[in-house]
């Protein structure tokens, strides 16, 4: 007895020694024990290491991959808790077109969330795609709690789910506060009119204080499904642990962007999307007169693709796995060509800046579909594509990879034209030297519609709202007072409303739900057998001059990676900036050798000294007295005009037309107006 009793206290020892705690152990003050959280973001229902649309395994993302870390990490230390921060049950073929429309089957991400033993699930917006329903018959299935604390029932006040979870580890009682995100309004409106959404810093106000004093908790995590820093106002996360700074740590995501920090006390952590990335705060409590006090916290992020994939998962995952690959081994039907021609310049998709078959094919169907006037549609893979050969279901999901419905409704020409200037403000302005089209980096390529059934110009010289000209429909310019039938998904139905462009109350006289445009793409491809790619180039981007003598060579230098087209702060905004050959040439980074190929020749500037300066001036001075100066030139501007081809054409450059006609904006000169030319 004796023995088992030394063997039992050399055992404990080891245990407190590296941090492992025996439940049920009682702690003195000055010990102290280290919690392991992780968390993962933006899953999309990636189970597999496994693209679905290219039939091939990936080494960098699923939740087989992303098991294995959190396996290991527990055995590290047992005291680990695990959290999703939403974002999880749709994205790939077997989420949205097989098991989320499956009322009778047990959906298989929650089902792989359990067998990895989740501790708590934040709602993401994409959990609101399928409806309401969808969500409580995912609740039931979880065995763990879902949360979003600023989500309600406006009739009584209830919450749709969880506000938070209190987990105890090891005698510690770790608080979970979910947030999910507050824009879902503007995305998915129908599906959510019976709730409301709070922003988050409010929403946490009442649940901190229950935490605190109801819960007696001895720590508080966030975890919100929304980026730190604000994107579309009043919905980023940073406002909690601004208002919060108690919280030890908060776990934010939404936008598939890696963030590791700390802010205050409070360290922050988001992961990218598809389980490519997990978050892992360590935070350290030492007992301080009877109560727990966070002495240091941590936040690392792991990339999963150094882990192999787990067995055990995928074996656990299986059915669902090779249920969708025989979904996807059906032949629907072929593409006689590409539908999306390749790109001029890598990094810039051609079918953000001229018509292409893709886009027609989508409105097109749209059209059909509803018997609109009028679709808009937005390219939401820089590559989508159908490409000749066989199609397949997966085909359909590369070109359209969200599972939105159709939904037509009536609207005038100034609401139609509001959209269409809502979605042209996705360009930047062009400047004179640009050798490309170029995309405002706050704006994401899901959110530029292109139209079919009206025949429209964008001007990007032109100042935002200003920028579509020439709007036909059968050849009449469009009216204000004109009233068309117009075709989009449910997603734009809810941004059009949320953003004023259409009225609140507006009714669609058309409604797909639950048949997805996904569906209506597949029936046409199977109807037709043989699809052919047919482009009518019924818009186009004017207002530019593209033919600068060093497009070629800038282009070249894209091409074979030598030069890197911009992209937003965030990553997440591709062609963020304009390659201007005008600045580059100022910046001395064109070699001398190209610029005397294109006979291009640099003036060198040279600060004059004080003496040249006053007898340069006593010179002007004579000269005005006695020379009478030349009248200047007068050009009027036509239609399709840039400052930049003017000048070519007198031989001057846009930048001593801007100044000699104090342009405050070069970029804008209008029809009629009148270029005096020293």
């Amino acid at each position: 007895m004796l023995r088992n009793k030394k063997i039992y206290s050399l055992l404990l020892a080891l245990f407190m020694v590296f941090g492992i705690i025996v439940p049920g152990t009682a702690f003195a003050d000055g010990e102290t024990i280290n919690i392991t959280v992780l968390g993962t973001t933006d899953l999309h229902a990636n189970i597999y290491n496994w693209s679905y649309e290219d039939g091939v395994e990936s080494e960098d993302i699923g939740m087989t991959k992303v098991f294995s870390v959190i396996q290991k990490i527990r055995e590290e230390n047992p005291n680990t808790i695990l959290i999703d921060n939403g974002d999880t049950i749709q994205g790939t073929i077997l989420s949205d077109d097989l098991y989320n429309t499956r009322e009778d089957l047990a959906n298989p991400v929650i089902d792989a969330m359990n067998f990895m033993k989740y501790d708590a699930m934040i709602l993401g917006n994409h959990e609101f795609n399928f409806g309401i329903d969808l969500i409580k018959k995912i609740e039931k299935e979880a065995e763990f709690p879902l949360l979003a604390a600023n989500a309600t029932y406006k009739e009584d006040g209830s919450y749709l789910v969880k506000p938070y979870t209190v987990v105890e580890v090891s005698g510690v009682k770790v608080g979970i506060l979910g947030f999910t995100n507050p824009n879902i309004p503007k995305w998915d409106g129908p599906k959510v009119t019976e709730l409301k959404f709070e922003d988050m810093a409010t929403a946490a106000e009442k649940h901190i204080k229950e935490l605190k004093e109801v819960e007696k908790v001895d720590v508080i995590i966030a975890s919100a499904h929304a980026g730190f820093e604000t994107e579309y106002g009043n919905d980023g996360a940073k406002a909690i642990i601004e208002k919060f700074p108690e919280i030890a740590a908060l776990m934010v995501g939404h936008g598939h962007v890696t963030v590791n920090e700390k802010f205050g006390n409070t360290v922050v952590g988001a992961a990218r999307d598809q389980g490519r990335q997990v978050v892992r705060f360590d935070l350290n409590l030492k007992k301080e007169n009877d109560n727990w006090v966070l002495a240091d916290n941590k936040v690392e992020i792991i990339e999963v693709k150094e882990y192999e994939a787990s067995k055990e998962l995928v074996e656990h995952s299986k059915e669902a796995h090779e249920k969708t690959l025989e979904f996807l081994e059906e032949v629907i039907g072929t593409a006689k060509e590409d539908f999306h021609p390749e790109s001029e310049i890598k990094g810039i998709p051609e079918a953000q800046i001229r018509d292409t078959a893709v886009m027609d094919l989508i409105n097109n169907i749209q059209l059909e579909a509803t018997g609109a006037d009028v679709a808009g549609a937005a390219l939401f893979k820089s590559d989508s594509n159908l490409k000749a050969g066989n199609l397949t279901y997966a085909s359909i999901f590369d070109i359209y990879k969200y599972p939105n419905t159709l939904v037509g409704i009536e609207i005038n020409g100034e609401q139609l034209k509001n959209y269409m200037e809502w979605s042209a403000k996705y360009y930047n302005t062009f400047t004179p030297g640009d050798i490309n089209i170029s995309f405002n980096p706050d704006i994401r390529g899901y959110n530029y519609d292109m139209f079919q059934g009206v025949d429209y110009k964008v001007d990007i010289s032109k100042p935002e709202g200003e920028r579509i000209v020439d709007l036909r429909f059968n050849g009449e310019l469009v009216k204000d007072t004109d009233i068309f039938k117009l075709a989009v998904n449910n997603y734009r139905y809810g941004g059009l409303k949320s953003m004023g462009i259409i009225d609140e109350d507006l009714e669609p006289y058309f409604e797909s739900d639950p048949k997805a445009l996904r569906t209506y793409i597949a029936e046409y491809i199977r109807e037709n057998k043989e699809i052919i790619p047919e482009i009518d180039n019924n818009w186009e981007v004017v207002g530019i001059d593209l033919n600068h003598p060093l497009r070629d060579y800038l282009i070249g230098e894209i091409n074979k990676g030598s030069l890197e087209l911009p992209v937003s702060e965030d990553g997440r905004s591709y062609n963020a900036k304009a390659i201007n050959a005008e600045e580059m040439i100022k910046k001395g980074l064109i070699p001398e050798e190209v610029l005397k190929e294109h006979n291009i020749v640099v003036k060198e500037v040279v600060e004059p000294t004080e003496k040249l300066k006053e007898e340069k001036a006593k010179t002007t001075e004579t000269t005005t007295e006695t020379q009478e100066q030349p009248e200047p030139k007068k050009y009027t501007v036509k239609s399709g005009d840039v400052l930049w081809r003017i000048a070519k054409e007198f031989n001057t450059t846009w930048q001593e037309l801007a100044k000699f006609n104090s342009l405050k904006n070069p970029n804008l000169i209008f029809p009629n107006q009148v270029i005096l030319v020293p």
